[in-house]
């Protein structure tokens, strides 16, 4: 059995799914869902399992069948090289609209936007709020409440 991540790993991902859910409610997107460690599909060879995800007008019911619009991936000594490189390849590669890493020790996260196939960094967010206006519902992420408490 693999081991459960840390606390602080937890209690980010349940404030980023918090903020994300009362964000969906609040504008009225009831096309859009946020999962956690749902598996992803990606191919017959590769399934991946992100730590958060914004998936909308998505009808699988065992696993995600087609790109989120946002993943958030929280980053440990031990999935770190990882999601900054074979995860990041593959969100881009299949076309994840934002690519979120979140950094527990530093209270930040790195924001990525895919721009002409490519993704982009946005920038790195540790008292921001960040407005997602170019996907299927418009939210938005206080990154001063998501590290709030750690500080």
């Amino acid at each position: 059995m693999a081991p459960a991540p840390m606390r602080i790993h937890q209690d980010i991902a349940t404030e980023l799914i918090f903020l994300l859910k009362n964000s969906l409610e609040k504008n009225e997107c009831p096309d859009c869902q946020v999962s956690f460690e749902n598996d992803w599909k990606v191919s017959n060879a590769t399934t991946l399992r992100p730590d958060i995800v914004l998936v909308c007008n998505d009808e699988g019911t065992a696993y995600l069948t087609k790109a989120p619009k946002i993943i958030i991936e929280i980053l440990s000594p031990s999935t770190a090289k990882k999601d900054e490189t074979v995860k990041f390849d593959i969100y881009e590669e299949e076309k994840v609209q934002y690519y979120i890493l979140v950094y527990p020790k530093d209270l930040k996260a790195k924001v990525y936007t895919l721009k002409k196939d490519t993704y982009t960094k946005v920038g790195d967010f540790s008292n921001e709020k960040l407005a997602f206006d170019d996907i299927d519902c418009e939210i938005e992420l206080d990154f001063e409440k998501v590290f709030r408490r750690f500080r």
